[in-house]
């Protein structure tokens, strides 16, 4: 299991598209991702789930990768972060 955080940077938060390209992110991934805000935790390959956690600006997103291919599933999804977040 690997896990890495995020600072959400976009003045208008985890709104329906970056939320969408996150979860087509984390379906590309064969491991199991999940999402943690304020005690709230969200499977990261489903919509409706990410946008549920009402992500806004300056929150802390915690990611959790669980998986055969943890290592490289966990890059791809903080360097997308990084990039669209």
């Amino acid at each position: 299991m690997l896990s890495f955080t995020h600072t959400i940077t976009d003045p208008a938060g985890m709104h329906a598209r970056p939320a969408g390209l996150l979860a087509k992110c984390t379906q590309k991934c064969s491991s199991t991702v999940n999402i943690s805000l304020n005690g709230k935790t969200a499977d990261a390959k489903r919509l409706f789930a990410v946008m549920g956690l009402g992500a806004k600006q300056n929150d802390v997103l915690s990611f959790t990768v669980t998986g055969e291919s943890e290592a490289a599933d966990c890059a791809a999804i903080e360097a997308f972060c990084k990039e669209n977040l």
